[in-house]
C-alpha cells in the first residue's frame, strides 16, 4: 500500500530551483532511501513533506489525499540539526514532546520507560540535556520521533556521530519498525547503511531526480559484464589467453601462485567463453559477478554517468 506519494515537486528560492517535478513515492512497511549530495535538495524536499514550507508546483499525498498541517501528528521526523532543550531535564523533555503529538501523559510514561530501559538510559531521565553526550542526545531525539508510533518516519542522518554499537541498535530499531508496517524515509550520505537496510532509493542532484527504484533494480541499472576470477597460475598466462572478446580492467597478486583478475566481457561473448578462453592456462578457483556498491552508485549518477545496462 503506498503511504506517501510526492507528485511532480517543483520549488524556487530567490531565483535558483530547489526542486525540478520530483515525483517519488514509499510503500507501507519499506524503507526508503532518499541520496544526494549536499545542496542537491533533499532537505528542501523533506520540509515540503513536513508541511514546513509549501511547493510552487505539485503535491503531496499521504494515504492518497493531499496532506494537510493536521497530519504532521501521523509523522515522525528527526531532523538533521538536533532540536532538544539543554536546560530541560531529559524525561520532562520527552514528555512535552510526546504530549505535543497528542499522547495522553500516562501513555507517554508508559512508553518512556519502555524505550529508556531498551536504550539503557533510565539512569540519564533526571539530568539536563546538556549534560549528556552527543550520542545520548542522538539517542533521546531518536526516542521522541518514534514514541507515538507515526505511520511514516522522516529521518535525517539518524546514525550521525554514533559509534558503531549505537548506530547497529538504531538500525535494528528501524528494522523492527518496518517489520511492523511503518514506513521509513532516510536521508543520509551513509551508503553502507543504505546496502544494509534500504529497500528503494531515490537519488536527487542539482534539484533533479536521476536515479529511483529498488536497490536491487538500480543495482542491476548500474551492473556491467565485469566478473573477478580468482586462479593459480601466471598471469602472463591468464592475460594472453584472453582474445579481443574480453578486456582486463585490473588485476591484484594474492601470493607467489594465486591472482584474481577483473574482466570485462565484450561483443555478446558470455562467461562460459571466457571460462573455455583461460581454463588451459590457469587453474580456475573462483569467480564472481561484479556488482556495483551504492557508493560506486552514488558517485557515477552524481558524475553523469549512465548504467552499465545503459552504456
Amino acid at each position: 500500500m503506498e503511504i506517501l506519494k510526492v507528485e511532480n515537486i517543483v520549488k524556487h528560492y530567490a531565483g535558483h530551483t530547489a526542486l525540478d517535478n520530483i515525483s517519488i513515492s514509499t510503500q507501507q512497511g519499506e524503507i526508503f532511501g532518499l541520496l544526494g549530495p549536499n545542496g542537491a535538495g533533499k532537505t528542501s524536499l523533506i520540509r515540503i513533506i513536513n508541511q514546513i514550507t509549501g511547493p510552487d508546483e505539485g503535491r503531496v499525498l499521504l494515504n492518497g489525499v493531499e496532506i494537510t498541517r493536521d497530519d504532521i501528528s501521523k509523522i515522525g521526523y528527526l531532523p538533521e540539526e538536533r532540536g532538544l532543550y539543554k536546560k530541560m531535564k531529559v524525561g520532562e523533555q520527552a514528555l512535552y514532546f510526546a504530549r505535543l503529538k497528542g499522547m495522553s501523559k500516562s501513555e507517554a510514561k508508559r512508553k518512556l520507560k519502555v524505550w529508556f530501559d531498551k536504550f539503557d538510559i533510565a539512569d540519564w531521565a533526571n539530568k539536563k540535556v546538556e549534560e549528556l553526550s552527543k550520542g545520548m542526545a542522538q539517542k533521546i531525539q531518536f526516542i521522541t520521533t518514534v514514541l507515538h508510533e507515526p505511520k511514516l518516519l522522516i529521518l535525517d542522518e539518524p546514525f550521525s556521530g554514533f559509534d558503531p554499537i549505537n548506530t547497529d541498535l538504531i538500525k535494528q530499531e528501524i528494522l523492527r519498525l518496518k517489520e511492523n508496517g511503518t514506513s521509513i524515509m532516510l536521508s543520509t550520505h551513509n551508503m553502507s547503511s543504505v546496502e544494509e537496510i534500504c529497500d528503494s532509493i531515490a537519488l536527487i542532484n542539482n534539484s533533479k531526480l536521476i536515479v529511483s527504484g529498488s536497490l536491487n533494480d538500480v543495482k542491476k541499472q548500474y551492473s556491467s559484464d565485469t566478473y573477478a576470477i580468482q586462479f593459480k597460475g601466471v598471469m602472463m598466462a591468464f592475460a594472453n589467453a584472453l582474445w579481443t572478446g574480453y578486456e582486463l580492467l585490473d588485476k591484484k597478486q594474492l601470493d607467489d601462485n594465486t591472482a584474481i583478475a577483473y574482466i570485462k566481457l565484450k561483443n555478446d561473448n558470455k562467461v562460459n567463453d571466457l571460462l573455455k578462453a583461460v581454463m588451459p592456462s590457469v587453474e580456475i578457483e573462483e569467480i564472481h559477478k561484479v556488482v556495483p556498491s551504492m557508493n560506486d552508485i552514488f558517485m557515477k549518477a552524481v558524475k553523469g554517468e549512465k548504467g552499465g545496462n545503459n552504456e
